[in-house]
């Protein structure tokens, strides 16, 4: 038997007003709709509900044990109602994000602390993955990628122009092994790789040279699939590595890595912020987005 959810409503609002005038004004009817929809109520339970006298109403035994049962739901229901409409729509609630290590160790990163200051009632979880994450599938209200190649209903927006890339290795592994002078002198040196963790694919080394881009297929001895420890890994002296140069800055001016290559490196895309159509006005995210990219451009 389905809830006969509307006629429940009239008999809730007669019931907290205690007339059905006041019922009928609470719920924007005519108060004939109001008794109507009642006696419809009443005839499908096969009881009254309520005792009518020329003076006032008031329930009966069976309309006093629906009402503790209804009322309570009915308080709920409206307060689901409220949150359904504060939701998105208020600088508080839940942001669900899926990043890249690097994505968040030179961009979300920087920008958490000043947003969390401005908006404290806005929780932040961050799921690191290198996938191309279906958003909607996981309960996720947004993602980071290179490029704005993205599915037709996703919006993307641009949060960099550019990801400058690099071939960097300690001076301690140079020494030892030489500087390589062209691309193809890497197929004699150790390189560290990076495997994407979701699709199991190493990530190619691409180079430009005439205005064409290649891949050399490089090799080693080591292969990891987290940023950090790629970059350590070069540290130490294991091999040479292709990663994002900005994401080394410090350890290329404190001398720990040497740039190689560099007249045959090009740039990836810009980062690019992607989510659903349906989040488009959601302020949590719209806050979060504006705020991410004044203190990218900021820095």
């Amino acid at each position: 038997m389905r809830l006969p959810l509307p006629t429940l409503e009239i008999f809730d609002a007669i019931a907290r007003e205690g007339s059905f005038k006041g019922a009928a004004k609470r719920l924007g009817l005519q108060p004939s709709t109001v008794s109507h929809q009642l006696k419809t109520l009443e005839e499908q339970l096969g009881t009254a509900l309520f005792i009518r006298t020329t003076r006032a109403i008031s329930l009966t035994e069976a309309g006093r044990a629906l009402q503790r049962g209804a009322a309570p739901a009915f308080d709920q229901l409206s307060d689901a109602v409220d949150s359904a409409r504060s939701v998105g729509h208020a600088p508080r609630g839940s942001l669900r994000l899926a990043m890249t290590d690097f994505v968040f160790a030179m961009h979300v990163g920087a920008a958490l602390p000043s947003f969390r200051e401005s908006y404290p009632e806005i929780e932040i979880e961050m799921a690191f993955t290198d996938a191309l994450t279906d958003l909607l599938g996981e309960e996720l209200h947004a993602g980071f990628r290179l490029g704005d190649r993205i599915a037709p209903d996703m919006v993307a927006v641009r949060l960099t122009r550019s990801e400058p890339l690099a071939v960097l290795a300690s001076p301690a592994y140079l020494e030892r092994h030489g500087t390589p002078q062209t691309p193809a002198d890497l197929l004699e040196h150790d390189c560290v790789r990076y495997r994407f963790s979701t699709s199991g694919r190493i990530a190619p080394w691409t180079f430009t040279e005439d205005n064409t881009d290649y891949t050399v297929d490089v090799s080693g001895k080591i292969i990891a699939n987290t940023l950090p420890s790629v970059v350590d890994l070069a540290k130490a002296g294991h091999g040479l590595i292709y990663t994002f140069r900005d994401f080394c800055a410090k350890n290329i001016k404190s001398g720990e890595l040497v740039s190689v290559l560099a007249p045959y490196i090009g740039q990836t895309p810009g980062t690019y912020i992607y989510f659903p159509r349906e989040y488009r006005n959601m302020v949590p995210l719209r806050l979060f987005v504006d705020h991410l990219k004044s203190v990218i451009s900021a820095g």
